[in-house]
């Protein structure tokens, strides 16, 4: 190892022995090591001498941006000449993660880099551990846009992301006593050396102001605020290929005209900078709250924001390329674009879309509705009645004026369409139609707005795309069949197997005698014929152990929590949402820890031991998802410390749950839960990383699971519950007052009223389990009905956990089976059905 100088006592210096040179494509560890003492001297951020940790890894950083952006120019140039069909996938999350690994993986020089930092003094996992997470998303929909994204490279598709730049993402979440506390993201604290800011693209974002009509009777939308979104660029390298694209990022800013000197000079500070402070909110916050009006309109502004500079730097380019070409017509658009909406978030850029080609363009209702229509898909991610988005008409037309016109005129066709054509559906107009005006809160429905003006509308399981089909759009189905399919979601086997699990990964590369399932994951099926191979058994549960060991660090590190990894490790993380029935969960934990306290020391030699994990954030409002979140540290604070229970049992809160932790907990996970009730989890994507790591799942025939069980074989899943169509029969007789409890239910409910996990008061949780009709009470989501099979099936799992031999059988079939699950899969099938898109590959 080369020796470096020191710059005080103990932290490395920048060494000495290595030059500091550029060497921006390096490929041999001493010139990346050259090249990343070179950063750390040439691109400073910090004090020189230091080359600690924290120094070490932006400097690291800094050198595999450069070979990204040589990559990231090269695909740029290569589609602005070749001048393919785009996507362009619109999205209000993106889940990153952190980059480095993922990029020195994707690029395949982690072992050079890995060289050159143990040149430099340092371990390569040490200083991938400075990275914090980009705090551009919450949950399950921004990772699988982050997914799509590196598929989109890998596949070599020309696309594209477009997101906003959240300065304090939604929150950071830590465990008090007093349960969830939210403090603000600091990942832009100092900076990401991940983002190029292009000062040179820059639009213009109206909000507010009025309608006028010019003299030649064109509409135009003038006055109210004006701010600036400016495009931050982060690269997405694609796996063993050439092809970089770009996740773009907006920020809002206010320029120094809109800073008022005069006003300032008089004292008036605030009213100076006012402008500049309301840009600033614009990406304060990932979904602040929506409480007030105040609430309401920033979350508007949001989503508008997005939209806006998203189109006009669309057609920007569009009208770029094609200038370059000569001639062209705007008819020519949608062969060359096409615009995801990802979920109901940017449905604004419908509306959008119609006001930049009518007001700007000069093109009429008529060509701008076909262009529209012809650009424009939708997915679908939610069933949930508070998750279908209902704007308020009067704080749209105070915001959006323009706007509210255009979505007006849509609705007005729209009605006038189902009454020339289809008089049969007369009745259920009052449903269809995109504006709801009921005096007591008319509003604006986004989803039926995204399905009247989308050629494609698609849900993300087979399961999920049924209901839609079925219940939620069903009226519009009969009018437009041919618009709705399903995209069964997937994950990049990148990240959630080769990258965050690699000892497992060599076992699959050895046994397949190939590594081309890391882009091929239907070549896992291949380990079937290796299922009780006793070799592979060994290699594999050595492998599962190196994980959770390493996950019992992690816990140990956040916790305090010395967990044993001989022990079934349990997990369930996901956002805390009670259809996501994390309380089941918990009352089985509680119902599990009470009978091991009725046991004599014999009879608790002969369970299995078990370690229950949750971790997940409860959005800041979500009063009773906070009071489930307390609830399992509340128990696990009990159930660690009892002498005569914890080495049989352990309750563990895994606090701050973002990528990087699931990193840690997917691998380490043998058993994960996705027990949400049937019918409302549109898909779940973690579901497929666990399985996929060899974790056996218990779950319901809910979202993807049917898929996954369907995949990997009933015989290797623990089923228990309600199925989706039984649900609302379910609900109806729970409010007749027909529901008798299971025994054991109210045996769970009664000891946490009994006082046993503190003095907290958990009856208006454990209200909301009771009682016989209504949202939020009544057991709305069937924790009730299910929890005798869900026992049932748990206790299946510690009887099969015993049988080592099967349950290594069964977790290798699991792998095996989870080729379908691939986002490459996926995201081939959206280019294929919807997109039409091409490969454009880098030479």
């Amino acid at each position: 190892m080369e020796t470096t100088t020191k710059s005080n006592g103990s932290a490395p210096g920048i060494s000495t022995k290595i030059p500091a040179k550029a060497h921006p494509l390096a490929e041999e560890p001493s010139e990346i090591a050259a090249n990343i003492n070179y950063h750390a001297q040439y691109s400073p951020h910090f004090s020189p001498f230091k080359f600690e940790p924290e120094q070490a890894y932006y400097a690291t950083a800094e050198s595999v941006r450069d070979r990204l952006i040589q990559q990231w120019n090269e695909t740029y140039f290569h589609f602005h000449k070749v001048d393919p069909k785009q996507t362009y996938y619109l999205s209000m999350e993106f889940l990153q993660g952190r980059a480095l690994t993922n990029a020195i993986g994707n690029l395949e020089i982690q072992d050079a880099y890995g060289d050159a930092l143990i040149k430099l003094g340092h371990e390569l996992e040490n200083i991938a551990g400075q990275e914090k997470d980009a705090a551009l998303g919450n949950g399950g929909l921004g990772r699988l846009a982050s997914c799509f994204l590196d598929s989109m490279a890998t596949l070599n598709l020309p696309a594209w992301g477009y997101g906003l730049r959240y300065r304090y993402g939604l929150f950071k979440q830590s465990i008090a006593k007093e349960g969830q506390e939210e403090i603000p993201e600091d990942w832009l604290e100092k900076f990401s050396p991940w983002e190029v800011v292009r000062h040179d693209i820059i639009y213009p974002i109206r909000f507010f102001g009025h309608v006028e009509v010019t003299p030649t009777g064109l509409r135009k939308w003038v006055g109210g605020e004006v701010i600036q979104a400016l495009a931050y660029d982060v690269p997405i390298p694609g796996y063993k290929t050439k092809n970089t694209i770009s996740l773009r990022l907006w920020e809002a800013k206010a320029g120094a005209e809109d800073f008022n000197l005069f006003q300032f000079n008089d004292g008036q500070y605030e009213s100076a900078a006012q402008i500049h402070s309301s840009a600033q909110q614009i990406c304060a916050v990932l979904y602040p709250g929506d409480a007030t009006e105040n609430g309401k309109l920033l979350r508007l502004k949001q989503q508008f924001f997005l939209c806006s500079a998203s189109l006009q730097d669309i057609i920007f380019r569009f009208k770029e390329r094609r200038a370059a070409k000569g001639s062209w017509l705007w008819s020519e658009f949608p062969s060359k674009v096409a615009v995801q909406l990802n979920d109901t978030h940017p449905t604004l850029s419908i509306p959008e879309l119609m006001r930049l080609l009518m007001d700007v363009e000069g093109l009429g209702w008529d060509e701008a509705w076909d262009i529209t229509t012809r650009t424009i898909a939708y997915t679908n991610h939610t069933v949930l009645p508070e998750a279908l988005e209902k704007w308020s008409q009067s704080v749209m037309w105070k915001l959006l004026p323009r706007h509210m016109e255009i979505i007006g005129e849509i609705d007005k066709r729209f009605m006038a369409m189902i009454n020339s054509t289809r008089p049969d559906l007369e009745s259920k107009l009052h449903s269809m139609r995109i504006l709801d005006n009921n005096p007591q809160k008319p509003v604006v429905r986004m989803a039926n707005l995204c399905v009247v003006s989308s050629h494609t509308v698609n849900g993300v399981a087979e399961l999920h795309s049924e209901i839609l089909k079925s219940e939620l759009f069903v009226d519009y189905v009969s009018m437009w069949p041919a618009k709705f399919q399903n995209k069964t979601n997937g994950i990049t086997p990148r990240r959630w197997l080769r990258f965050c699990s690699p000892e497992l990964s060599s076992i699959i590369t050895k046994w397949l005698k190939t590594d081309k399932w890391v882009t091929n994951l239907d070549l896992l099926s291949g380990l079937r014929q290796f299922a009780d191979n006793e070799e592979l058994h060994t290699e594999w549960a050595a492998a599962k152990m190196a994980n959770k060991q390493r996950l019992a660090q992690y816990v140990l590190q956040v916790t305090g929590i010395n967990i044993d990894p001989n022990s079934l490790f349990d997990i369930q993380v996901k956002r805390i949402h009670e259809y996501k029935r994390q309380l089941m969960n918990i009352l089985g934990a509680i119902y599990r820890y009470k009978k091991l306290k009725e046991m004599s020391p014999e009879e608790r030699n002969k369970t299995t031991p078990r370690t229950i994990m949750i971790g997940g954030k409860a959005f800041a409002t979500y009063t009773n998802a906070k009071r489930i979140v307390k609830l399992v540290d509340d128990v696990g604070g009990v159930v660690n410390n009892d002498p005569e229970v914890s080495n049989y049992l352990k309750v563990i809160f895994v606090p701050n749950y973002n990528v990087s932790a699931a990193e840690m907990l997917i691998p380490g996970s043998e058993l994960s839960q996705h027990i949400s009730t049937a019918g409302m989890e549109a898909s779940g994507t973690s579901n497929m990383k666990f399985a996929l790591n060899g974790c056996l799942i218990i779950g319901t025939l809910d979202g993807a699971n049917v898929e996954i069980r369907e995949e990997i074989g009933e015989e290797n899943f623990f089923l228990f519950g309600a199925k989706a169509d039984e649900v609302p029969r379910l609900r109806k007789e729970r409010e007749n007052g027909l529901f008798k409890p299971d025994p054991r239910f109210d045996e769970a409910k009664e000891f946490i009223r009994s006082g046993a996990f503190g003095s907290y008061d958990y009856n208006p949780l454990l209200d909301s389990l009771e009682g016989n009709s209504g949202y939020g009470r009544g057991d709305y989501f069937l924790v009730g009905h299910d929890f005798p099979s869900y026992m049932e099936a748990q206790e299946k799992v510690d009887e099969a956990y015993k049988n080592k031999k099967k349950w290594l059988t069964m977790s290798i079939l699991s792998t095996a089976g989870s080729g379908k699950f691939s986002s490459d899969r996926t995201i081939a099938q959206y280019a294929k059905d919807i997109w039409k898109i091409e490969e454009c590959p880098v030479a």
